[in-house]
């Protein structure tokens, strides 16, 4: 499935959750399914399969990642030293989109994506423009003159969309990334077990 580019609120109040990075909105205003017979009754109660494929949708949608590219960065985690479920978390908090995002540059991770594929951004001191590019611990990213001058930018700068999380340092509109995320950092209720276990027969 392609990233998805519809009614954001409308998806949000099929999850039955607010996602920060997918959009600023909130879906507590009308906090029941979309569709005609939405809300005439309570969520109905889903089954195993359900609750996994819950949780796998939640971090692919929030993180705007395709099917394929969720796919891959789960056989990563597997790949990788230490509990699987924290290690897709962290992988997922450390690509470039969603950094630039938790920096403060944009309103959501999807026009933090526009501001690197534009170009806009360095890591040290290199234009980097790939937005799944993994950030790692040292690296510091800075923003182009011609972005910062943006009165846009500079309101979320001053005022982000979520606290910037312990892992980033922000000083002088640069970031240094000092540490890998940790599990507080995701800024939304996740169980990584279930997105294990619905991978675990699947790659």
């Amino acid at each position: 499935m392609s990233r998805y580019r519809g009614p954001r609120v409308k998806l949000l109040r099929r999850l039955g959750m607010d996602l920060p990075g997918l959009t600023p909105k909130s879906q507590s205003r009308r906090a029941y399914p979309p569709g005609e017979h939405g809300a005439k009754g309570t969520r109905r109660k889903k089954t195993e399969f359900a609750l996994h494929l819950l949780e796998k949708q939640k971090v692919r949608i929030n993180y705007g990642l395709s099917e394929r590219q969720l796919r891959k960065l789960v056989k990563d985690a597997n790949r990788m030293k230490g509990d699987t479920g924290l290690n897709i978390l962290r992988l997922l908090e450390q690509r470039l989109d969603n950094v630039v995002f938790r920096m403060g540059v944009g309103r959501s991770i999807p026009h933090a994506r526009q501001v690197v594929t534009h170009g806009h951004v360095l890591i040290n001191g290199r234009r980097v423009n790939i937005p799944s590019f993994r950030v790692k611990p040292g690296m510091e990213i800075s923003l182009s003159e011609k972005l910062l001058n943006n009165e846009g930018v500079k309101e979320t700068l001053a005022r982000p969309a979520l606290a910037r999380p312990s892992y980033i340092k922000f000083e002088n509109n640069k970031a240094l990334i000092s540490e890998l995320p940790s599990r507080t950092d995701v800024p939304f209720e996740v169980q990584e077990n279930l997105i294990v276990e619905y991978y675990a027969p699947r790659v």
